[in-house]
């Protein structure tokens, strides 16, 4: 009786402990199913922004590689250079591109001064030759280009903008004026003299060996200065010759030259005709070069003496401001 009851309790211990045993396998199995669930769960989002950064990071790729159109990027016109992570730049660096092949650099600070350059388009940059064709190339990589704004990088890295400059022409485009306003314009002849002009007053075209700074503000009749480089005949010659039709109105002397106090000017002046047009001559020239640079006024006064006034000086401020390089 005492070994069945004895086997009794052993069978049940048994009985016990493997539904213990049980029990605490399903207790596990759930616990182990509930946090690889909850691992589940907390890893979709992450899953999810992942992958919605790789969407977004493939369509910034997609759009920057859509800005950039095939070649040409630049244009004939004028370009006002600068840096892109500047916050107020200055704006007075010009690239001038005469055609899609060529152009040159302008600094409107220092009186234009630049580079000539070749350059060669590509997709995605354009190759510059600044100083020739012979010279080495740096090329500008094409980051983007919208509404004719380009940007992009020279080897260095820094980001640049090219800017297009609204009707500017560049045959005849002078970053120093354009920086310095038309009030203040200068014009640089070739033969080596300057003088600065108000742009809102005067026009200036030239022609030949012959520069024409005309007055294009209110007065009685044409006036204008004409600049003429001859090798014909020297300073004092070419004076007597434009005197010459006047006969004895014309007056004839000599004083220093404007702008060179070390250089003889020769010079010729006929008085206001007051009886007709109101039409006067000045002129005033130097030896130069191989011959002689001849300043010619032609004018004409009215009986607005303020208007006449105002003329006389606008034309006599250009001549004052006679300088030679």
């Amino acid at each position: 009786m005492k070994k069945n009851g004895l086997k009794i309790f052993t069978v049940l211990l048994l009985s016990g402990a493997i539904a213990a045993a049980l029990m605490m396998g399903c207790a596990d199995k759930t616990a182990q199913n509930a946090a690889t669930e909850e691992a589940t769960n907390e890893s979709a989002p992450a899953t999810e922004a992942t992958t919605q950064a790789a969407e977004a990071a493939t369509e910034q790729v997609t759009e920057t590689t859509a800005e950039i159109p095939a070649p040409p990027y630049f244009t004939k016109g004028v370009y006002v250079n600068y840096a892109k992570e500047a916050e107020n730049p200055s704006k007075t660096y010009f690239y001038v591109i005469n055609d899609e092949t060529y152009g040159h650099t302008e600094d409107g600070e220092h009186d234009g001064i630049g580079l000539p350059f070749d350059i060669t388009q590509k997709d995605g940059a354009v190759e510059f030759s600044f100083g020739g064709a012979d010279e080495d190339i740096d090329t500008l990589t094409i980051h983007s280009v919208e509404n004719g704004v380009i940007t992009g990088a020279f080897a260095d890295g820094l980001e640049l903008v090219f800017e297009p400059v609204a009707d500017a022409d560049p045959e005849t485009f002078s970053s120093e004026n354009f920086v310095n306003g038309p009030e203040n314009s200068v014009y640089h002849d070739a033969n080596g003299w300057s003088v600065k002009y108000d742009a809102t007053k005067f026009e200036i075209n030239q022609s030949g060996p012959q520069v024409f700074i005309v007055y294009t503000g209110d007065s009685a009749g044409s006036n204008l200065i004409t600049v003429t480089y001859t090798v014909d005949n020297k300073a004092e010659a070419a004076i007597k010759e434009l005197g010459k039709p006047y006969g004895d109105k014309a007056e004839y002397t000599e004083w220093p030259f404007p702008g060179v106090s070390d250089v003889t000017g020769y010079n010729v002046s006929v008085p206001v005709d007051k009886e007709g047009s109101g039409s006067y001559m000045t002129a005033f020239a130097r030896d130069y070069m191989d011959g002689a640079l001849i300043f010619e006024t032609d004018g004409h006064d009215g009986d607005d003496e303020e208007m006449n006034t105002e003329v006389h000086a606008a034309l006599t401020s250009v001549l004052n401001s006679l300088t030679f390089d």
